[in-house]
């Protein structure tokens, strides 16, 4: 194998002292001020969190949330607050910062550290290392400046003219073979003239230019801060005498806020298959800040405002929207449409405005919550089961009041709220008797055998509930779970939370079609057809011990109307409902049944004559109608009589033309004597033929004429024709 004359390889350019010279120069925070100037930004940052801290938070379901910082500054100040990189954007876009004191003092202004682009930031310094140059490139990039290389001989000193590929022989071991490879080569200029050095036998250099170096170091740096810099510092520069209330809000990104609830039911018997509901709902908020939440006002609102996120820190070298990526909800648990339209019953409205005080109390309206059991039986609470008086009694009382503000719905929470940095917190804001019964839930469209057990609620607590989860609890018993849409004051919803597995149901499905009407309407027979189809729900309750109340959701389809006698007891868009109800240990049916009109028109004359004449006994087709049928069919007999003569013709003539050409062609082959009796023939037959086909062409013409006065005069017939 040849080898090369030398065989030391690129090392690390950096000596250890330079490297450890441009990490010292890179070390300096983002935050360093001059010595005898305003304190490190995180210094500062906690005084501004203490002169302002956040008093106020509002939490909306649209991934945003809207903070309040109040304090009292006295004269000259500077607020600085720090915020992650990523929410710098949406401070720009909404900070609003207020002076209480009635001219007092004044806002000078907002200031931050600016955001450029990291290509052009490198590119800004002495040696731009934007592009991440090799060792070869660099120093191309340092023409005239002095430098000092290490190599494998001792150290070099120079001015650096240029760095070029030069052809390098590499010679073998036995001194013969030799091989030539491209290598960089760097000239500088010392003090013996121009000397060229091989930049693979290089180990290192040092740049000797300062002011070159420390540009380098700059560089280096702007890397290392680039990768780091994962907050910013906002300065609110404040003027003024005196001490002054400060005011500064702004809205910045935040996890939407959650609810969950849990849906307590009374014990269930023969007599009593409903009653009043306990519902104690929770709301689950997350401090994903990097500041404790401490005493702070929480108000959660249930609207959704537009919100979205422009690039306002970033310099802008080109006109270029920025577009938030489109999401899309994940695939959700069932949920029941609400009832086409508000159905708020007028007592409801009354009861509503009695349950706004107390509900948010844990009070239902119109009673006081059912006192617990004085004591356990004996044996003591331990082993005994959870009973619905448990539950019901013992609920966390609501920490929230309802606020309506215009045409936007929050809960408030009525005490100061802490949530420590990076935490969550479940803060029950609802705790309250809720109108419900007990259902089961079949939908005709999932078929199956066993419907869902389930519940009808009416949100007669006097609020909004938003959507979220719920869980049942049966007489004490975890039950199962449902899903809520949002819920308006006074609407329904169904929840179905386990399959009933005591019904079962089954299915009989039936159709037919009549043929109402017959008559004709320009020239085209009209039949109107009724279309019938029904289906039969039987459903059977296996419980011995309690009824059932069955909902049947079918699928709405407008194309169809119910047929009389079958009316449902509820609308959505998508579903009619229809209820019945099962004893204990009983059957129910439910008959669906719907019907349709729909006109189907045929061409008259084509129309089969056994069909017609059927219509015509049953009563469906008047003999006017049979009449006019029976002229357009002798109508349209004569146009089929002279096709099939025209056709008749034409087949005549074609088989003439073919016998011709069998004459003509036996003539022609030179055999046959001009003077023999077959020749003969052939002459003759060939004559009889000719005045044949001249009698076709003009019975052609004729019956063609006669066909198209035939087929307008059908045309003219129908055009005009209107029987009932």
């Amino acid at each position: 194998m040849p080898r090369a004359r030398t065989s030391r390889p690129l090392v690390r350019l950096l000596r250890p002292t330079t490297a450890l010279a441009l990490l010292a120069l890179a070390a300096p925070s983002l935050y360093a001020q001059p010595a005898g100037g305003p304190a490190p930004a995180a210094a500062a940052l906690d005084a501004s969190s203490t002169a302002l801290p956040i008093q106020r938070i509002t939490m909306y379901r649209s991934g945003v949330a809207s903070f309040e910082r109040t304090g009292s500054v006295t004269g000259d100040a500077n607020l600085q607050f720090r915020f992650s990189t990523a929410q710098i954007n949406d401070i720009l876009q909404s900070m609003v910062v207020l002076d209480l004191s009635k001219g007092k003092g004044r806002i000078d202004g907002i200031s931050y550290g600016s955001k450029e682009p990291l290509a052009k930031r490198l590119a800004s310094f002495g040696v731009d290392i934007a592009d991440n140059p090799a060792a070869g490139e660099l120093l191309a990039r340092l023409r005239g400046t002095p430098v000092r290389l290490t190599l494998a001989a001792g150290e070099v000193t120079g001015t650096v003219m240029n760095v070029e590929t030069r052809p390098t022989v590499f010679q073998g071991s036995n001194g013969t073979d030799t091989a030539v490879h491209n290598l960089p080569w760097i000239n500088l200029l010392t003090a013996e003239g121009v000397r060229s050095y091989n930049l693979t036998e290089c180990r290192g250099f040092e740049i000797r230019d300062e002011a070159l170096a420390a540009e380098l170091s700059k560089a280096l740096a702007a890397l290392a801060e680039y990768r780091a810099d994962r907050t910013k510092t906002v300065d609110v520069s404040l003027s003024g005498e005196g001490s002054r209330e400060i005011v500064v809000a702004y809205v910045q990104e935040s996890p939407v806020w959650k609810t969950s609830y849990r849906l307590v039911l009374p014990e269930e018997t023969k007599d009593s298959p409903g009653g009043s509901l306990t519902l104690q709902g929770w709301a689950i908020v997350e401090n994903t800040t990097d500041e404790d939440w401490r005493d702070v006002t929480l108000s959660l609102v249930s609207g959704r405002p537009v919100s979205f996120r422009m690039d306002l820190y970033e310099p802008l070298y080109m006109d270029r929207p920025l577009l938030p990526v489109p999401s899309e909800q994940g695939a959700m648990a069932r949920l029941y449409d609400g009832s086409a339209g508000f159905e708020i019953a007028n007592a409801l409205k009354d009861e509503a405005k009695a349950v706004q005080d107390s509900a948010m109390l844990g009070v239902p309206a119109g009673a006081p919550r059912p006192a617990a059991p004085a004591e356990a039986e004996a044996g003591g609470a331990r082993g005994r089961r959870m009973s619905y008086k448990d539950l019901d009694s013992s609920t966390a009382a609501a920490q929230a009041r309802a606020v309506e503000s215009g045409e936007v719905f929050q809960f408030e929470v009525d005490h100061p709220v802490t949530v420590e940095r990076q935490r969550s917190a479940m803060i029950p804001i609802i705790n309250t008797a809720l109108k419900g019964r007990r259902v089961s839930i079949y939908t005709a469209s999932e078929g199956g055998q066993h419907p869902m057990r389930g519940l009808e609620i009416t949100n007669s607590t006097g609020l909004q509930l938003m959507p979220g989860p719920i869980s049942v609890f049966d007489d004490g018993a975890y039950a199962g779970d449902a899903q809520v849409s949002y819920v308006p004051q006074g609407d329904k919803r169904l929840l179905a939370y386990a399959l009933d597995l005591d019904v079962v149901a089954t299915s009989d499905d039936r159709g037919e079609e009549e043929v109402r009407r017959v008559r004709v309407v320009q020239g085209l027979l009209e039949l109107q057809v009724k279309y019938r189809r029904s289906v039969t729900y039987a459903f059977g309750n296996k419980d011995a011990s309690r009824p059932r109340t069955i909902i049947t959701e079918y699928p709405r389809d407008t194309s169809w109307e119910l047929a009389e006698g079958t009316k449902p007891t509820e609308t959505t868009d998508s579903v009619l409902r229809f209820e019945t109800t099962a004893g204990p240990g009983g059957s129910a049916t439910q008959k669906i049944a719907l019907e349709r009109t729909v006109l189907q028109t045929y061409q008259l004359a084509e129309f089969a004559t056994d069909t017609l004449m059927l219509y015509a006994k049953n009563g469906r087709a008047s003999d006017a109608v049979v009449n006019a049928f029976r002229e357009a069919q002798k109508k349209k007999g004569a146009i089929l009589d002279l096709q099939r003569q025209i056709a008749a013709l034409e087949r005549e003539r074609g088989e003439i033309n073919t016998d011709q050409g069998r004459i003509r062609q036996n003539m022609g082959t030179g055999t046959i004597d001009r003077q023999s009796d077959l020749y003969t023939r052939y002459v003759k037959k060939l004559g009889e033929q000719e005045t044949r086909l001249e009698a076709i062409a003009d019975a052609l013409v004729t019956a063609n004429t006669d066909l198209n006065r035939a087929n307008a005069d059908l045309a003219a017939y129908l055009a005009a024709l209107n029987v009932e």
